[in-house]
């Protein structure tokens, strides 16, 4: 059995600087580079480096981003499973110099999934699959959720997003009602549902989900919800950049599940692993 990433791998275009500039201000880059990222590519590399047999379901698109993911995936010996003829798009990162980063998302095919090509896998072959709200949002956001309801073997690992509030009521009902474990931060879980505290929120998404909700704190840490409310630390660290903390967070607590561990392991590893990637450059370990 293998674990299905469906989702994005994209041209991160990190730019760094000391602060967000202000509507009409002018700041100065301090360096720029590029990299493979998105959040599926994100989690399909925490998969790899804990030594997990997985299928990066990604679509890969045209022009200069394109094929600089199509590169990297190459390098990477990770096959590429569905091509489109739309151009792919990027993500700019902006980090400042507390080491949080701001997205800027031109989103292009990388996004848009087809109907036929949920033919070309069979499911049997995955219990564990990770979604993001990302690919949800969109309109085709539709033909992922309809492929998760006709395989209820699947365990759904569903990341929402900052997004969150930007997906329909009408498909957040449909996942939920598919008993997904949910990865959120704070900040999304309490928008999503104007709760003031996380144990209130979690209460609330676990009458709808049945399943664990799991709730990423910076730098306090991780909480989850089963019925009772569990907390972890974080390591203390130096941030460097926080992208891909919360992919790393989710793709080791995959991992960790994948092997058969118990979860409050799986927290305690995801919390390392997270501290790990944020106090060096870009979203995957070395």
């Amino acid at each position: 059995m293998k674990v299905l990433v469906i989702g994005s791998s994209v041209c991160d275009v990190i730019i760094n600087i000391q602060r967000l500039p202000q509507q009409g201000e002018d700041e100065n880059i301090i360096s720029q580079s590029l990299q493979i990222g998105g959040c599926a590519f994100n989690v399909a590399s925490m998969l790899r480096y804990f030594h997990i047999p997985f299928d990066l379901f990604s679509p890969i698109g045209q022009g200069i981003y394109g094929e600089f993911v199509k590169k990297q995936l190459r390098n990477e010996s990770i096959p590429i499973m569905i091509e489109t003829s739309q151009n792919n798009g990027c993500c700019y990162c902006l980090v400042d110099q507390s080491g949080e980063r701001t997205f800027i998302c031109e989103h292009g095919g990388e996004y848009s999934y087809q109907k036929e090509w949920f033919e070309k896998l069979d499911p049997m072959n995955y219990q564990y699959v990770y979604i993001c709200g990302l690919e949800i949002e969109e309109e085709t956001g539709s033909y992922i959720i309809n492929f998760l309801e006709q395989n209820p073997h699947f365990q759904i690992i569903f990341a929402p997003s900052p997004r969150i509030n930007h997906i329909s009521k009408e498909k957040m009902n449909r996942l939920l009602s598919l008993s997904p474990i949910l990865h959120l931060n704070e900040k999304e879980i309490l928008e999503y549902t104007n709760k003031l505290t996380i144990e209130e929120a979690a209460k609330e998404l676990y009458l709808q989900t049945k399943n664990i909700i799991i709730v990423t704190l910076g730098k306090k840490g991780c909480y989850y919800y089963d019925h009772k409310h569990h907390y972890f630390d974080s390591q203390k660290t130096q941030v460097v950049d926080t992208i891909g903390a919360g992919d790393s967070h989710i793709g080791t607590i995959i991992a960790m599940l994948y092997q058969n561990q118990p979860l409050d392991k799986c927290m305690k590893k995801a919390n390392d692993i997270a501290s790990q990637v944020v106090s060096q450059k870009g979203a995957r370990l070395k």
